[in-house]
């Protein structure tokens, strides 16, 4: 039995298009999707704002909060919760040069109206974390935003969030690029920042994606333990990453097992989900995918998962002790191979 609870988005069953070709499988309908993800051994299902309620700005506040409920009422039938929800703000063309940090004061209104919107839906849905993937959050021309700007924008918008809902907590999900080229929050330390910044750093954390930190030049397992640490990594999102490329989203362990193994152990070692804190699998389907294997790399992620935490339940800390004390990190070294290959 996993020790740990495992989120999904629906996002993570997806057509297939990308920026260089078109869809190569058909929609899935999101009651299927659920249905699905409960067969899998998901425990929670992850959100973006129109995730749950598709064209959100066609709707007043309360019409929001209605259809919302019908959501709710999806998760409810099918035994599952709501993890989080996230405002998507780089979709809508108000938000092209970027949303809490757009050089445009009435696009900055635009993006603290989806912002408070998301915080309406997670209250219907039964969660109280709200997921900010800063997308467009930073420069492609450097000298057109100022990053101080930038940064204090940043705070004051995450501000306003946590004087719209007093019990709301706040999850910075760190990326160093794509779709921008600068971001105004690239790594776990800058989220912590971040949170000392704001008014209530007791409500504001961060959330770790795999691929995100090997884009930055980054050992994700270590980006993990430096949240912990600070006592402020209240998610993670597991996957996998084939060097420093686009963001792959590749099925979790596939490309670094080792990366992978120590991800799943840094987390066991301190105790992650013992607060309620979900792994999220966001991982994506292979373009090559056909319409019958639009799960499977959700169902390799999850095995691939708890086979690495039997390995991590299994390591031997008397004899890592032991090499430590001898200082022979060749043989600790050999010794964390032989686990992961079963020799």
């Amino acid at each position: 039995m996993s020790r740990f609870k495992y989120s999904v988005g629906p996002w993570n069953v997806h057509e297939g298009a990308d920026a260089y070709g078109p869809e190569v499988r058909d929609s899935i309908p999101f009651e299927e999707k659920l249905k699905k993800f409960k067969e899998i051994g998901f425990d929670a299902v992850q959100f973006h704002d129109d995730d749950a309620v598709p064209n959100i700005n066609n709707y007043t506040e309360e019409e929001i909060k209605v259809e919302a409920a019908k959501v709710k009422a999806l998760l409810d039938k099918y035994g599952l919760v709501a993890e989080f929800v996230a405002p998507r703000l780089w979709f809508d063309p108000r938000t092209v040069d970027g949303g809490f940090c757009s050089n445009s004061a009435e696009d900055r209104e635009y993006a603290m109206w989806r912002a408070y919107r998301s915080i309406d839906i997670a209250r219907v849905l039964g969660c109280d974390k709200i997921v900010l993937w800063l997308a467009r959050e930073g420069t492609l021309c450097y000298e057109s935003k100022s990053p101080v700007d930038n940064t204090n924008r940043l705070v004051e918008a995450i501000n306003k969030m946590l004087d719209y809902d007093k019990d709301i907590k706040i999850m910075i999900e760190t990326k160093p690029n794509e779709p921008i080229d600068r971001s105004v929050c690239p790594t776990l330390g800058h989220a912590m920042a971040i949170s000392a910044a704001s008014k209530d750093p007791s409500r504001v954390g961060g959330l770790l994606e795999t691929a995100h930190a090997m884009l930055a030049g980054l050992d994700p397992a270590s980006e993990i333990g430096f949240a912990l640490a600070m006592g402020k990594l209240w998610g993670v999102h597991l996957n996998d990453q084939n060097g420093m490329k686009y963001d792959q989203d590749k099925s979790f362990g596939v490309e670094n097992l080792r990366a992978a193994f120590n991800q799943i152990k840094v987390l066991m070692e301190n105790g992650f989900g013992e607060n309620g804190e979900y792994i999220g699998l966001d991982v994506k389907a292979m373009r090559t995918e056909k319409q019958e294997g639009s799960y499977q790399h959700l169902i390799n992620s999850l095995k691939i998962a708890k086979a690495l935490e039997a390995k991590a339940e299994k390591f031997d800390y008397d004899f890592q002790k032991k090499c430590v004390a001898e200082r022979d990190y060749e043989k600790l070294e050999l010794y964390v191979m032989e686990l992961l290959m079963g020799l």
